[in-house]
């Protein structure tokens, strides 16, 4: 969080008003005069390991909290409990999952105005909503610390939130990029099998992954000389073709391997970099490394409490300095001896362990036992994970519990990860992170976990990335088809839909279920996925902007319709749905056997079917075809989205002439941007080293323009301006382009549908556009 401010501001948009005698306190919007805040309802409490504290709220529309796999992006009031505490736990209904986010937004009785609070406070805690509307927070440490933010819209919360946890990571234009994955390719020549298939399709494919399997025995930081020989070749000759590659690191540092055979472990131990236990010794949990020369039973992999071949594991301190150190070099020797990856993915770390507490159990004390335990999985705190009163720092100075800083361990562990990767490959590049906390998407992005082949969890992907906007990580995804459970052919194939529109797309499953990448289904599965991803890669330049704006502004990448129509009560419940920034609005198919979709689409704004540009003729409601090849889009009228021809990787479209699509609103305007720069640099927009441009169009002046805001470095040298699409125009006669007339051969007026098509342009993008037409 930023300083405290040293002087109060000379006004607020807010009141605060205490009362003594009984004692109360209200929060109240200046404006409205909505108390948005009221602690009349119940006592303060302050004890020993129990803090609570309710409040009455202005309404029950009330968004957020997490992270939590939750039916409906709009939370239920009728006595319902939410646990924080991050904890290796797949979607599943009520518990408490990966990361912790208290923060909160609500949308007041004037569905006008809305707000945003955050309790910053990493000890273990649940929040009750009930049907006053009113919340009781119950915590077992720390601090009742809350910050509030006023909007007054709900984009302006979150950029008012965002302003102060930090910025969405700004991603390299490679990562928004199709990627595949899956936990145990089992060989380098399964590996090679896939990737043929995705070069005989052409399917776009810019990122593949290497899982904990192409390591020897799960080790960090190794690769398997046997089921993987040759992988540091492959990835190099992949790399050339346009797919880059991304390793896993585990937290977790086996600790049973022979003195001088295991350098990660032995320079830990000599940098005294891993947690410990009371006594100050190492403290060992289990997870994924194995012991050396033994032989795995594999089927009882899962088993994780009675296996014995599981290695003691020791886990990294990422708060002291000395641990830092060490993990920057360990990656820098994965990167410069091993194999050249492009990213990293981080993952059980939350910490995550298969024995509970540790190898030894942990003591019974105030930490493990404390007199209450909030609504949390487990039936411990350190079920599934480290005993609450092992040591480890809080500053790189200062040592604390594990009770006060499990929370923030998957937090602690990102920023340096980031700062390693950045160093080692001298690029850009970027984190994905299981384990979240406040102020994570400064320097990640997360997937939404181990989810399931079921059709709900298609669902459930959706309000999860509405939570994520909410909590400032817009670079967002679940894992495409499911990671849990063989999938079918037609849930995957409207996975594969939906997933073309995940700011993170990646398909990944799990161990020992059916493959599922593109071509494993046949041609014509393969052929529709090649054809929505190529829908995605045409949209690329618009999702690069949206992630920029959310980098400097603040705004959301997915964003739930009422951000847009807050006005829009209808607006409120609306969680099938959703946008990409302001203007792209996303209805998929989500349920077994469907052939149509009923989207709604607000009566405030003209909207296009992004595939025929032609206008619906109405709002409200609507029930659209949707067949198995076919996930319907709209445009929203009054924007100008950036494009470029698609390819089967970014190295190769960024090179493809670009394009813009006009959608005219209701007056007959539309403007919108486009963001670029070499897509793969560390701080261009810091450095200011990008181009930037806005385009506007309007049909009384029968224009497009645009407006060259910056271009520094070189990045748009190169581009051009060749398809130009307007939709909502009435008639054409004649086109110019800087006084030029354009030859007919060149565009296309459609009348029944009041579109225009412009091809072959040629213009140089960074010189201003100038086109205009007649009637």
């Amino acid at each position: 969080m930023p300083a405290r401010p040293d002087k109060a501001p000379d006004s607020t948009n807010y009141e605060v008003k205490i009362t003594e005698k009984p004692f109360n306190a209200q929060v109240i919007r200046s404006s409205s005069k909505e108390i948005v805040w009221d602690l009349s309802i119940g006592p303060i409490q302050f004890e020993d390991q129990f803090l609570q504290l309710s409040t009455r709220l202005p309404s029950k529309s009330v968004f957020g909290f997490g992270e939590n796999e939750q039916p409906s992006f709009k939370h239920d009031f009728n006595w319902k409990s939410w646990g924080f505490f991050s904890r290796d736990q797949p979607p599943s209904n009520n518990g408490n999952m990966y990361g912790v986010h208290p923060f909160y937004m609500c949308l007041e009785r004037d569905n006008m105005n809305a707000h945003g609070v955050l309790l910053l406070n990493s000890n273990a805690m649940d929040v009750l909503l009930q049907p006053a509307p009113a919340l009781t927070y119950h915590t077992i440490g720390g601090v009742l610390d809350f910050y509030f933010f006023f909007g007054p819209s709900p984009e302006a919360v979150v950029q008012e939130y965002t302003s102060a946890i930090g910025r969405s990571y700004l991603p390299p234009y490679w990562a928004l990029g199709f990627q595949l994955s899956r936990y145990d390719y089992g060989t380098i020549e399964q590996v090679k099998t896939v990737i043929d298939g995705m070069r005989e399709y052409n399917i776009p494919h810019d990122i593949q992954y290497a899982d904990i399997d192409y390591m020897e025995r799960q080790l960090d930081f190794t690769v398997s000389a046997t089921r993987y020989a040759g992988f540091k070749e492959y990835v190099d000759q992949v790399k050339l073709e346009g797919t880059r590659y991304i390793t896993i690191l585990d937290p977790a540092i086996s600790g049973n391997e022979s003195v001088g055979t295991y350098p990660p472990y032995d320079e830990g131990v000599v940098m005294d970099v891993f947690i410990k236990d009371e006594q100050g010794e190492i403290a060992y949990g289990k997870v994924w490394p194995d012991y050396p020369n033994i032989t795995v039973d594999e089927s009882k992999d899962w088993d994780y409490q009675t296996e014995n071949y599981r290695a003691y594991a020791a886990f990294p301190d990422f708060l002291k300095s000395e641990t830092k150190t060490w993990w920057k070099k360990q990656i820098k020797d994965l990167y410069d001896n091993k194999f050249k990856f492009d990213g990293l993915w981080i993952d059980m770390n939350e910490p995550a362990s298969f024995v509970e507490g540790s190898v030894n159990g942990c003591s019974q004390n105030k930490w493990e036992l404390p007199p209450f335990k909030p609504a949390i999985y487990g039936p411990r705190l350190a079920d599934k994970t480290l005993c609450m009163s092992f040591q480890q720092h809080k500053t790189e100075t200062e040592m604390t519990t594990h009770y006060n800083m499990h929370s923030l361990y998957g937090w602690s562990q990102t920023p340096v990860t980031l700062e390693a990767v950045q160093e080692a490959t001298g690029k850009r590049s970027f984190v994905v992170t299981r384990s979240t906390y406040v102020g994570s998407g400064k320097y990640s992005g997360h997937w939404l976990g181990d989810n399931t082949s079921i059709w709900p969890h298609l669902h459930k992907s959706i309000i999860g990335m509405l939570d994520f906007s909410l909590f400032g990580v817009s670079y967002t995804g679940a894992d495409i088809c499911g990671f849990f459970e063989d999938t079918t052919e037609e849930l995957c194939a409207r996975w594969m839909q939906l997933g073309a529109f995940y700011p993170y797309s990646r398909n990944h499953n799990g161990k020992g279920w059916a493959r599922q990448d593109p071509p494993f289904f046949g041609a014509a599965f393969a052929n529709n996925s090649r054809d929505i991803l190529h829908v995605r890669y045409e949209l690329l330049p618009f999702l690069y902007t949206l992630h920029y704006e959310s980098n400097t502004k603040g705004s959301t990448v997915i964003r739930p319709l009422l951000h847009e129509f807050t006005s829009d009560v209808l607006t409120h419940t609306i969680d099938r749905q959703f946008l990409w920034g302001p203007s792209l609005l996303i209805s998929p198919v989500l349920d077994q056997g469907e052939v149509t979709v009923r989207a709604y689409f607000p009566e405030a704004s003209i909207w296009y079917d992004f595939f025929t540009g032609k206008r619906l003729e109405s709002g409200g409601y609507q029930v659209l075809d949707a067949p198995i090849e076919v996930i319907n889009l709209h445009v929203r009228g009054g924007y100008i989205l950036p494009t470029q021809m698609p390819d089967n990787s970014t190295m190769f479209s960024r090179l493809n002439p670009c394009g813009v699509i006009v959608a005219f609103d209701s007056d007959g305007n539309s403007e919108g941007n486009l963001f670029w720069d070499d897509g793969d640099s560390k701080d261009t927009v810091e450095n200011g080293a990008y181009y930037l441009a806005t385009y506007t169009a309007s049909k009384t002046e029968m224009s497009l323009t645009s407006t060259i805001d910056k271009n520094v470095g070189g990045s748009a040298d190169n581009l051009l301006l060749d398809n130009v699409k307007i939709w909502g125009i009435s008639s054409v006669s004649a086109i110019t382009l800087d006084g030029t007339t354009v030859p007919t051969s060149k565009y296309t007026y459609d009348s029944s549908a009041n579109t225009l098509v412009i091809t072959e342009l040629g213009h140089d993008m960074t010189k201003p556009l100038n086109l205009k037409w007649t009637n």
